[in-house]
């Protein structure tokens, strides 16, 4: 019995030896990033002693205050750690208020990467299509042929429904301080019909219409309200406590702290008004500290899978400069072996951007109040980052970097 069992034994050990060998190398490769339900440790995320700050990065940020006028609050991160973060000058210039780490920034365009995520989650649940036309939740929409994709990709043709409503707002003289609700200017373009710029799909052209109209899609959609929807399905699940979707329509005055300012001077601080209202193309508030957690949570698959965000991140439009192009609610970078995806925003004395080096794992999150065009001489800081310089000037046509 001995001599039958003993070459079972041996195979058997053999396996557990070879088992154990494999789990050992397994362990040696990198971990993979947490899955939607793994444990998000938001308190490590955001760990950070200014003791210490990236010198390199202090002195370019410290520099562009001094000479260009940055006011604001930055935030530098590499491989999952914050290397460099501030608070630079006022919140409100007016009562001398000075900027806090958590101070909330009207997000201004930038809103619109939450937006995307928005409607690409209710893709991935099969609750809308993405040539799903308008008019199957507007009827009264009065345009042929927008379909969900085109709105995500600046392609819809529409006019700006911010022009459109202030001229007519003041032709009318109407109250200019209640906010609109989003269904309140859908039904205006559907009573006004205001004549688009261009027929669907012709070509890109960026304007806030296309996500004013996505955010009315998702609260049609929901039942809920856009403000509602995205703090229990994106906010909440990234750990973003300090972040929300504020409209004028339901509050007489916006609850956060920070004062825009516009024409780059001090004493044009900006009162919101009823173009305050619709949201989904602005309206969301936030610190730098939650963009960087909802960088982490895209990139830990909490929110959307791999190939939807991979889609997202597509090239949808012609190269601007051989470089730029936008997809599914995110510009886009792209040089040999590099990808920058990345949003920029500009409402109301706030201006702002928001970088997500995908290949060098790196995010770079500057949000100001002040529009003085402090955010157009960040050329140092890219280079103190160890990123693609993303100005459109910066690379000629064979992706060298250019002289001016």
């Amino acid at each position: 019995m001995r001599l039958v069992y003993k070459p079972l034994i041996i195979i058997t050990s053999f396996l557990i030896v070879l088992a154990s060998c494999s789990s050992k190398q397994s362990e040696k490769k990198e971990k993979p990033l947490p899955g939607p339900s793994a444990p998000f440790d938001t308190k490590a995320l955001l760990a950070y002693n200014p003791k210490d700050a990236d010198k390199k990065i202090d002195a370019v940020m410290q520099m562009l205050h001094k000479t260009r006028g940055f006011n604001g609050n930055v935030l530098v991160a590499k491989h999952g750690k914050i290397i460099y973060e501030n608070a630079i000058g006022w919140a409100d210039y007016l009562h001398r208020d000075s900027l806090k780490l958590n101070s909330q920034f009207e997000l201004a365009s930038v809103t619109k990467t939450i937006t995307s995520t928005a409607i690409m989650m209710l893709w991935e649940q099969g609750k809308l299509k993405l040539d799903d036309d308008v008019k199957k939740y507007f009827p009264d929409f009065p345009y042929d042929g927008v379909t969900i994709r085109l709105l995500l990709t600046h392609r819809s043709g529409m006019m700006n429904y911010v022009y459109f409503t202030d001229d007519l707002y003041r032709a009318e003289h109407r109250n200019q301080r209640k906010g609109l609700t989003n269904a309140e200017e859908m039904a205006l373009i559907a009573q006004y019909k205001p004549r688009p710029f261009n027929k669907p799909n012709a070509r890109f052209l960026y304007n806030n219409s296309n996500f004013m109209v996505l955010g009315s899609i998702i609260e049609k959609i929901t039942g809920q309200s856009y403000a509602d929807f995205v703090k229990t399905h994106i906010f909440k699940p990234c750990g973003m406590e300090h972040t929300a979707c504020y409209s004028k329509a339901v509050y007489d005055k916006i609850p956060v702290d920070v004062v825009g300012h516009d024409r780059g001077q001090w004493r044009y601080s900006v009162v919101q008004n009823f173009l305050d209202g619709p949201v989904g193309d602005k309206g969301v508030y936030s610190t730098v500290g939650d963009l960087w957690l909802y960088d982490r949570a895209l990139r830990a698959g909490r929110l959307l899978k791999q190939s939807t965000m991979d889609s997202a991140y597509q090239i949808r439009n012609p190269m601007v400069h051989g470089h730029f192009s936008y997809g599914y609610g995110w510009r886009i970078f792209e040089a040999p072996d590099q990808q920058v995806v990345y949003h920029t925003g500009w409402w109301h004395g706030f201006r702002h951007i928001y970088l997500r080096d995908l290949k060098n794992d790196i995010t770079m999150v500057l949000l100001t109040n002040l529009s003085n065009g402090s955010l157009l001489h960040l050329d140092e800081l890219f280079k103190a980052v160890g990123m693609p310089i993303v100005r459109k000037s910066a690379y000629n046509g064979s992706g060298e970097t250019s002289d001016d």
